[in-house]
C-alpha cells in the first residue's frame, strides 16, 4: 500500500492548473516553499503541492522496500487524491533523488511537463563510495552527529566543523526534532538514516533513460543541470544534447552546485516562471 504523503498547497486565489514538487534526499517539500510562492506570484494560474516523500518531513514511512519505484507509487496515489479534490496534476518537479522519482512518475501519470533538477537518469552503482560524493558525506555526518543536541546552532556548528557549508548545515538542521516528549531532552535528527540509505542505494542503482527518451510518453522533460555539479556527468549531458526533437527534452544549465535551491533560487524561479505550460483560459 502506498505511503500517505504530507503535502502543502501554495497558490493564489484561483489557480487553474496544478503541479507537484518534491525534494531531494534529506529534504522536505517545504524546502521549495519560498521558490513556489514566487513562481505562483508570477504565474498565478498555477498552484503547487509541495510534497514530503516517504521517510521525510511529515509523511508516513511506508512499507519496505524503500525504492524510487515505491516513492513514485506514493506520489501517483497522492496525484489521484488531489485529482479527486479538483486539483488534477499536469506537471511534476523533483530535485536530486526527487528527480528520479518524478521520472518514474512520468511512466505512471500523463504529465504535460516533468522537471528534473540536477538528477541523472543514469545508474551510478559505484557512486555511494566515490570520494567526492557530498550526499554520502552529509549522511556520514548525520550518522556521527545524531545527537541529542541542546541547541540547533550547536548541530549546525558541528556540521560546519566537518567541512559542510553554513547554508547546507542550516538546511540539514531542519530535520532536527525534540527527543520524545521531554522538552528538555534536546534535539535529534528525525530521519531514519538506514531507510534513507536504502533509498539512496536504489537511486544510484536504477537507470531511467527510457523515461526521458521514449517519444511515446506524453509531455516534455525539462532537465535543469547545476553547472558546478557533477551529478549530471559529461556523458549524460552529451546524451541529452544528442536527443532528437521528437524526444521533447530541453536542458537548462544554471550557475550552481547540486543544491540548486540554495545556490541559485532566482535562476530556478526564472526558469519555472518562463517555461511552465500555458493554461487554457477557463480550464
Amino acid at each position: 500500500m502506498p505511503a500517505r504523503l504530507h503535502h502543502d498547497l501554495v497558490a493564489g486565489a484561483a489557480p487553474r492548473a496544478w503541479a507537484v514538487w518534491t525534494h531531494g534526499i534529506y529534504g522536505s517539500g517545504g524546502n521549495w516553499r519560498a521558490i513556489a510562492r514566487q513562481v505562483v506570484a508570477r504565474r498565478p494560474e498555477w498552484g503547487v503541492a509541495l510534497v514530503d516523500l516517504r521517510h521525510h518531513g511529515r509523511s508516513d514511512p511506508g512499507d519496505p522496500p524503500h525504492t524510487v519505484a515505491a516513492c513514485a507509487d506514493d506520489l501517483a496515489a497522492l496525484a489521484d487524491q488531489l485529482a479527486g479534490g479538483g486539483r488534477p496534476i499536469t506537471v511534476a518537479l523533483g530535485h536530486s533523488f526527487g528527480g528520479k522519482v518524478v521520472l518514474a512518475l512520468r511512466r505512471r501519470l500523463a504529465l504535460a511537463q516533468t522537471w528534473v533538477l540536477d538528477s541523472t537518469p543514469s545508474a551510478r552503482r559505484a557512486e555511494w563510495d566515490a570520494g567526492d560524493n557530498s550526499v554520502r558525506a552529509v549522511w556520514e555526518s548525520m550518522r556521527a552527529l545524531d545527537g541529542p543536541w541542546p541547541r540547533r546552532d550547536d548541530f549546525v556548528a558541528a556540521m560546519v566543523e566537518r567541512g559542510h557549508g553554513l547554508a547546507l548545515a542550516q538546511w540539514v538542521a531542519m530535520n532536527l526534532g525534540p527527543v520524545g516528549d521531554d522538552v528538555g531532552g534536546g534535539l535529534r535528527l528525525a530521519l531514519d538514516l538506514d531507510a534513507v540509505r536504502s533509498l539512496l542505494h536504489d537511486y544510484y542503482a536504477i537507470e531511467l533513460w527510457t523515461a526521458v527518451e521514449d517519444p511515446a510518453l506524453p509531455g516534455e522533460v525539462r532537465m535543469v543541470v547545476g553547472g558546478r555539479s557533477t551529478t549530471v556527468s559529461a556523458a549524460d549531458r552529451e546524451r541529452l544534447a544528442a536527443l532528437p526533437a521528437s524526444a521533447r527534452v530541453h536542458t537548462h544549465v544554471v550557475d550552481a552546485g547540486h543544491w540548486l535551491h540554495i545556490d541559485a533560487p532566482a535562476a530556478v524561479i526564472e526558469l519555472l516562471a518562463t517555461h511552465l505550460p500555458p493554461v487554457v483560459r477557463g480550464r
